[in-house]
Protein backbone atom coordinates (compact mmCIF):
# COMPACT_ATOMS: atom_id res chain seq x y z
CA UNK A 1 0.00 0.00 0.00
CA UNK A 2 1.38 3.50 -0.77
CA UNK A 3 2.44 5.85 1.57
CA UNK A 4 -0.11 8.34 0.31
CA UNK A 5 -2.70 6.11 1.26
CA UNK A 6 -1.76 4.76 4.74
CA UNK A 7 -1.24 8.36 5.90
CA UNK A 8 -4.92 9.65 5.62
CA UNK A 9 -6.04 6.52 7.52
CA UNK A 10 -3.69 6.48 10.36
CA UNK A 11 -4.96 10.33 10.67
CA UNK A 12 -8.56 9.48 10.73
CA UNK A 13 -7.44 6.79 13.33
CA UNK A 14 -5.69 9.35 15.16
CA UNK A 15 -9.07 11.37 15.48
CA UNK A 16 -11.53 8.13 15.67
CA UNK A 17 -10.16 6.20 18.52
CA UNK A 18 -9.85 9.04 21.33
CA UNK A 19 -13.64 9.33 20.38
CA UNK A 20 -14.23 5.97 21.06
CA UNK A 21 -12.61 5.65 24.21
CA UNK A 22 -14.92 9.07 25.16
CA UNK A 23 -18.23 7.54 24.35
CA UNK A 24 -17.10 3.74 25.09
CA UNK A 25 -16.04 5.47 28.78
CA UNK A 26 -19.27 6.90 28.91
CA UNK A 27 -21.52 4.25 28.20
CA UNK A 28 -19.45 1.36 30.43
CA UNK A 29 -18.44 3.86 33.20
CA UNK A 30 -15.53 2.02 34.10
CA UNK A 31 -14.80 2.30 37.88
CA UNK A 32 -11.02 3.10 37.32
CA UNK A 33 -10.05 6.44 38.77
CA UNK A 34 -8.24 7.09 35.20
CA UNK A 35 -11.52 6.57 33.40
CA UNK A 36 -13.62 8.58 36.29
CA UNK A 37 -10.99 11.49 34.44
CA UNK A 38 -11.38 10.99 31.39
CA UNK A 39 -15.16 11.09 31.24
CA UNK A 40 -15.16 14.45 32.40
CA UNK A 41 -14.00 15.52 28.97
CA UNK A 42 -16.76 13.80 27.11
CA UNK A 43 -18.06 16.54 25.19
CA UNK A 44 -14.48 16.36 23.02
CA UNK A 45 -16.32 13.72 21.37
CA UNK A 46 -18.45 15.92 19.41
CA UNK A 47 -15.94 17.86 17.48
CA UNK A 48 -13.56 14.39 16.76
CA UNK A 49 -16.40 12.61 15.33
CA UNK A 50 -17.17 15.75 13.49
CA UNK A 51 -13.84 15.76 11.89
CA UNK A 52 -13.89 12.27 11.32
CA UNK A 53 -16.59 12.54 9.33
CA UNK A 54 -15.20 15.36 7.39
CA UNK A 55 -11.80 13.41 6.54
CA UNK A 56 -14.47 10.71 5.37
CA UNK A 57 -16.33 13.02 2.63
CA UNK A 58 -12.99 13.82 1.75
CA UNK A 59 -11.73 10.43 1.16
CA UNK A 60 -15.08 9.68 -0.43
CA UNK A 61 -14.76 12.59 -3.14
CA UNK A 62 -11.22 11.53 -3.85
CA UNK A 63 -12.30 8.14 -4.02
CA UNK A 64 -14.86 9.85 -6.90
CA UNK A 65 -17.57 8.09 -4.91
CA UNK A 66 -16.61 4.63 -3.93
CA UNK A 67 -17.72 4.45 -0.78
CA UNK A 68 -17.14 1.06 -0.29
CA UNK A 69 -14.52 1.08 2.43
CA UNK A 70 -15.99 4.08 4.16
CA UNK A 71 -19.39 2.74 4.91
CA UNK A 72 -18.64 1.14 8.36
CA UNK A 73 -16.39 3.73 9.63
CA UNK A 74 -19.03 6.34 8.13
CA UNK A 75 -21.75 4.76 9.78
CA UNK A 76 -19.49 4.48 13.69
CA UNK A 77 -18.85 8.27 13.18
CA UNK A 78 -22.30 9.14 12.53
CA UNK A 79 -23.46 7.04 15.41
CA UNK A 80 -20.60 8.24 17.50
CA UNK A 81 -21.69 12.02 16.96
CA UNK A 82 -25.79 10.95 17.43
CA UNK A 83 -25.17 10.18 21.03
CA UNK A 84 -22.79 12.59 22.17
CA UNK A 85 -25.15 15.16 20.16
CA UNK A 86 -27.57 13.70 22.62
CA UNK A 87 -25.84 13.71 25.30
CA UNK A 88 -24.38 17.62 25.15
CA UNK A 89 -27.90 18.53 23.73
CA UNK A 90 -29.32 19.75 27.59
CA UNK A 91 -26.90 22.57 27.42
CA UNK A 92 -27.89 24.23 24.60
CA UNK A 93 -32.13 23.29 24.31
CA UNK A 94 -34.74 22.33 26.87
CA UNK A 95 -37.34 23.98 28.62
CA UNK A 96 -36.49 26.79 31.65
CA UNK A 97 -39.35 27.70 33.93
CA UNK A 98 -39.20 31.57 34.60
CA UNK A 99 -39.21 33.18 37.88
CA UNK A 100 -42.20 34.31 39.66
CA UNK A 101 -43.31 37.75 38.76
CA UNK A 102 -41.30 40.49 40.60
CA UNK A 103 -39.53 37.92 42.36
CA UNK A 104 -36.08 39.10 43.31
CA UNK A 105 -33.27 37.54 42.12
CA UNK A 106 -29.73 36.07 44.19
CA UNK A 107 -26.67 35.93 43.16
CA UNK A 108 -24.50 32.37 44.00
CA UNK A 109 -20.75 32.43 43.16
CA UNK A 110 -18.51 29.20 43.51
CA UNK A 111 -14.63 29.43 43.64
CA UNK A 112 -11.64 26.75 44.29
CA UNK A 113 -8.72 28.71 45.62
CA UNK A 114 -6.23 25.88 44.96
CA UNK A 115 -4.84 24.92 48.52
CA UNK A 116 -5.01 28.75 49.30
CA UNK A 117 -2.88 29.67 45.77
CA UNK A 118 -5.86 32.17 43.94
CA UNK A 119 -6.40 35.47 44.08
CA UNK A 120 -8.51 35.83 47.18
CA UNK A 121 -8.53 39.84 46.82
CA UNK A 122 -9.55 39.45 43.20
CA UNK A 123 -12.16 37.01 44.29
CA UNK A 124 -13.61 39.28 46.85
CA UNK A 125 -13.47 42.23 44.77
CA UNK A 126 -15.02 40.62 41.79
CA UNK A 127 -17.83 39.36 44.12
CA UNK A 128 -18.36 42.82 45.30
CA UNK A 129 -18.26 44.12 41.54
CA UNK A 130 -20.86 41.23 40.49
CA UNK A 131 -23.25 41.90 44.01
CA UNK A 132 -22.73 38.63 44.40
CA UNK A 133 -25.50 37.17 47.73
CA UNK A 134 -23.88 34.00 48.27
CA UNK A 135 -20.58 32.87 47.98
CA UNK A 136 -19.32 29.34 48.68
CA UNK A 137 -15.23 29.17 48.59
CA UNK A 138 -13.47 26.03 48.42
CA UNK A 139 -9.51 25.31 49.42
CA UNK A 140 -9.60 28.24 51.42
CA UNK A 141 -6.59 28.31 54.11
CA UNK A 142 -6.09 30.58 56.95
CA UNK A 143 -3.58 32.73 55.33
CA UNK A 144 -6.30 33.18 52.66
CA UNK A 145 -8.86 34.29 55.09
CA UNK A 146 -6.97 36.58 56.85
CA UNK A 147 -5.90 38.77 53.62
CA UNK A 148 -9.68 38.80 52.76
CA UNK A 149 -10.58 40.34 56.32
CA UNK A 150 -7.49 42.58 55.99
CA UNK A 151 -9.38 43.42 52.35
CA UNK A 152 -12.70 44.61 53.89
CA UNK A 153 -14.32 40.91 54.10
CA UNK A 154 -16.86 41.87 56.39
CA UNK A 155 -18.31 44.94 54.78
CA UNK A 156 -19.10 42.89 51.56
CA UNK A 157 -20.07 39.44 53.39
CA UNK A 158 -20.74 40.12 57.06
CA UNK A 159 -21.92 36.39 57.42
CA UNK A 160 -20.08 33.17 57.21
CA UNK A 161 -20.30 29.52 57.92
CA UNK A 162 -17.30 26.59 57.87
CA UNK A 163 -13.31 28.03 58.76
CA UNK A 164 -10.52 27.90 56.52
CA UNK A 165 -8.55 24.91 56.51
CA UNK A 166 -5.44 23.27 55.60
CA UNK A 167 -4.67 23.14 51.83
CA UNK A 168 -7.83 21.81 50.38
CA UNK A 169 -10.02 20.68 53.32
CA UNK A 170 -11.18 24.32 53.73
CA UNK A 171 -15.15 24.75 52.71
CA UNK A 172 -16.48 28.39 53.84
CA UNK A 173 -20.27 29.90 52.58
CA UNK A 174 -19.73 33.71 53.02
CA UNK A 175 -23.40 35.84 52.84
CA UNK A 176 -24.60 39.35 53.27
CA UNK A 177 -28.11 38.16 54.61
CA UNK A 178 -28.07 36.34 58.17
CA UNK A 179 -27.75 32.31 58.54
CA UNK A 180 -28.64 29.56 60.06
CA UNK A 181 -26.20 26.66 61.99
CA UNK A 182 -23.81 25.46 59.77
CA UNK A 183 -24.29 20.80 59.76
CA UNK A 184 -21.16 19.48 58.68
CA UNK A 185 -21.84 16.73 55.75
CA UNK A 186 -20.21 13.39 55.81
CA UNK A 187 -17.08 14.10 53.20
CA UNK A 188 -13.80 13.84 52.87
CA UNK A 189 -13.49 17.24 52.36
CA UNK A 190 -15.53 20.19 54.29
CA UNK A 191 -18.91 20.40 53.08
CA UNK A 192 -21.86 22.08 54.63
CA UNK A 193 -25.63 22.38 55.07
CA UNK A 194 -26.77 26.06 55.69
CA UNK A 195 -29.91 27.95 55.67
CA UNK A 196 -29.42 31.91 54.21
CA UNK A 197 -32.40 33.92 54.32
CA UNK A 198 -35.08 31.49 53.43
CA UNK A 199 -32.84 29.04 50.78
CA UNK A 200 -30.97 25.77 52.51
CA UNK A 201 -27.71 25.78 50.55
CA UNK A 202 -25.37 22.61 50.63
CA UNK A 203 -21.93 23.72 50.20
CA UNK A 204 -19.69 20.82 48.67
CA UNK A 205 -16.33 19.94 48.12
CA UNK A 206 -16.06 15.90 47.54
CA UNK A 207 -12.88 13.90 46.96
CA UNK A 208 -11.24 14.10 43.44
CA UNK A 209 -11.40 11.03 41.23
CA UNK A 210 -7.64 10.52 41.94
CA UNK A 211 -8.98 8.27 45.18
CA UNK A 212 -12.22 7.37 42.87
CA UNK A 213 -13.75 5.10 46.30
CA UNK A 214 -13.22 8.50 48.09
CA UNK A 215 -14.76 10.39 45.42
CA UNK A 216 -17.74 8.07 45.11
CA UNK A 217 -18.48 7.89 48.90
CA UNK A 218 -18.26 11.45 49.21
CA UNK A 219 -20.81 12.12 46.11
CA UNK A 220 -23.36 9.50 47.83
CA UNK A 221 -23.38 11.63 50.75
CA UNK A 222 -24.06 14.68 49.09
CA UNK A 223 -26.93 12.62 47.25
CA UNK A 224 -28.17 11.48 50.88
CA UNK A 225 -27.67 15.08 52.66
CA UNK A 226 -29.77 16.85 49.26
CA UNK A 227 -32.29 13.98 49.64
CA UNK A 228 -32.61 14.92 53.76
CA UNK A 229 -32.11 18.60 53.68
CA UNK A 230 -33.96 19.11 49.99
CA UNK A 231 -31.61 22.54 49.53
CA UNK A 232 -32.77 24.77 46.97
CA UNK A 233 -29.13 25.17 45.96
CA UNK A 234 -26.15 22.50 45.64
CA UNK A 235 -22.81 24.70 45.14
CA UNK A 236 -19.18 24.44 44.48
CA UNK A 237 -16.66 22.14 43.25
CA UNK A 238 -18.23 18.99 42.79
CA UNK A 239 -15.25 17.44 40.74
CA UNK A 240 -17.45 15.82 38.50
CA UNK A 241 -19.49 16.85 34.50
CA UNK A 242 -22.88 16.70 34.23
CA UNK A 243 -21.56 13.28 32.40
CA UNK A 244 -20.86 11.92 35.20
CA UNK A 245 -23.22 9.28 37.24
CA UNK A 246 -23.27 11.38 40.66
CA UNK A 247 -24.51 14.75 38.49
CA UNK A 248 -27.40 12.73 36.44
CA UNK A 249 -28.31 11.10 39.99
CA UNK A 250 -28.72 14.82 41.96
CA UNK A 251 -29.67 15.89 38.23
CA UNK A 252 -32.63 12.79 38.31
CA UNK A 253 -33.37 13.57 42.16
CA UNK A 254 -34.54 17.38 41.09
CA UNK A 255 -31.13 19.32 41.29
CA UNK A 256 -30.29 20.97 37.61
CA UNK A 257 -26.73 23.10 36.68
CA UNK A 258 -27.79 26.70 36.55
CA UNK A 259 -25.55 26.73 33.43
CA UNK A 260 -27.77 23.67 31.60
CA UNK A 261 -31.29 25.08 32.67
CA UNK A 262 -30.62 28.71 31.43
CA UNK A 263 -29.24 26.34 27.75
CA UNK A 264 -25.86 28.82 28.30
CA UNK A 265 -23.87 26.24 26.67
CA UNK A 266 -20.62 24.98 27.81
CA UNK A 267 -18.88 26.78 30.37
CA UNK A 268 -15.67 24.54 31.35
CA UNK A 269 -14.14 25.62 34.69
CA UNK A 270 -11.32 22.74 34.98
CA UNK A 271 -7.88 23.04 34.14
CA UNK A 272 -7.32 27.31 34.26
CA UNK A 273 -4.16 29.13 33.93
CA UNK A 274 -1.76 27.04 32.41
CA UNK A 275 -1.19 25.08 35.33
CA UNK A 276 -1.29 21.78 34.17
CA UNK A 277 0.06 20.72 30.89
CA UNK A 278 1.22 17.21 29.33
CA UNK A 279 4.44 16.80 27.01
CA UNK A 280 5.18 20.47 28.04
CA UNK A 281 1.79 21.40 26.57
CA UNK A 282 -0.64 23.44 28.95
CA UNK A 283 -3.95 21.82 28.79
CA UNK A 284 -6.53 24.23 27.82
CA UNK A 285 -10.07 24.61 30.10
CA UNK A 286 -11.89 21.67 29.00
CA UNK A 287 -13.98 20.24 32.13
CA UNK A 288 -17.03 21.61 33.95
CA UNK A 289 -16.34 20.39 37.56
CA UNK A 290 -17.56 23.74 39.55
CA UNK A 291 -21.46 24.46 39.46
CA UNK A 292 -24.23 26.14 41.03
CA UNK A 293 -27.34 23.78 41.54
CA UNK A 294 -30.63 24.81 41.71
CA UNK A 295 -33.62 22.30 43.18
CA UNK A 296 -37.40 23.10 41.63
CA UNK A 297 -38.51 26.10 43.75
CA UNK A 298 -35.61 28.10 41.98
CA UNK A 299 -35.79 29.50 38.33
CA UNK A 300 -32.27 29.12 36.32
CA UNK A 301 -31.76 32.82 34.91
CA UNK A 302 -27.84 32.96 33.89
CA UNK A 303 -24.88 31.60 34.52
CA UNK A 304 -21.05 32.52 33.34
CA UNK A 305 -17.37 31.59 34.37
CA UNK A 306 -14.50 34.07 35.71
CA UNK A 307 -10.68 34.18 35.94
CA UNK A 308 -9.01 34.26 38.66
CA UNK A 309 -5.07 34.35 38.72
CA UNK A 310 -3.28 31.30 41.09
CA UNK A 311 -6.07 28.76 40.70
CA UNK A 312 -6.25 25.77 38.52
CA UNK A 313 -10.47 26.38 38.61
CA UNK A 314 -12.59 29.34 36.65
CA UNK A 315 -15.12 30.60 39.37
CA UNK A 316 -19.01 30.23 38.33
CA UNK A 317 -21.63 33.39 38.88
CA UNK A 318 -24.92 32.55 38.65
CA UNK A 319 -28.15 34.28 39.13
CA UNK A 320 -31.19 32.29 40.05
CA UNK A 321 -34.62 33.50 41.52
CA UNK A 322 -37.78 32.04 43.40
CA UNK A 323 -40.52 30.31 40.64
Amino acid sequence: MRLRTVIPWLLLLAVVLPALVLTGNRLLEPSAGQAVRVEAFTPLGLPLYAVALAGLVVAGVARRGRWRLLVVPTAVCLLGLGLHAWWWSPEVLGANPPPAEGAKPVVVMTANLFAGRGDALALLAEASDARVDILVVEEITGGVFADMERAGLDEVFPHRAGAPGIAVEGTMVFSREPMGAATRLDTNLESWEVTVGDLTILAVHPSAPTMPEAWRDDHAAILAAAREYTPDLVVGDLNATNDHAPLRALADAGWRDVAELANEGWQPTWPANDLFSTVGVPLPTLARIDHVLVGPALAAISSRTVALDGTDHRAVIAEVAPK
